[in-house]
């Protein structure tokens, strides 16, 4: 049995562009390296990245060792729960895909937080501007 989303199904895959998850595989998986878990499938906003900039966990500038290109609103990003929770809390989470998000964000985030901001984006959200 592979890895499983807060809604009780497959993990499916996050964001392919850039590519992210704790593993560069482009999805939420977690394990024991994962300190921070991780987990949760988010769609960026301009108001979520300059949060997490301002509680000091910069996701706009690219860290090029790390395999980190620098997000944009709109991307597709396996943030930490804890991180998402904070933003929730203070009024500036992001959207969240709740099929690609791991079960283990239940651990921190209720599932209620989480449904609250859900959003289904399709895998390539540039055909929306079709």
């Amino acid at each position: 049995m592979g890895d499983r989303n807060v809604l009780g199904g497959e993990l499916e895959p996050c964001g392919s562009d850039p590519v992210t998850g704790f593993y560069r595989d482009g999805g939420c998986t977690t394990g024991p390296e994962d300190l921070g878990s991780h987990t949760i499938c988010a769609v960026v906003t301009k108001e979520f990245l300059e949060h997490q900039r301002r509680i000091g966990n910069d996701l706009v500038t690219p860290v090029p060792q790390f395999r980190f290109p620098g997000l944009v609103p709109g991307d597709r990003w396996c943030v930490t729960a804890v991180n998402w929770l904070r933003a929730h809390h203070d009024g500036a989470a992001s959207h969240v895909v709740l099929a690609s998000t791991h079960e283990r964000a239940l651990d921190i985030v209720p599932l209620a937080a989480l449904q609250e901001h859900a959003v289904d984006v399709p895998a390539n959200p540039g055909a929306l501007e079709d």
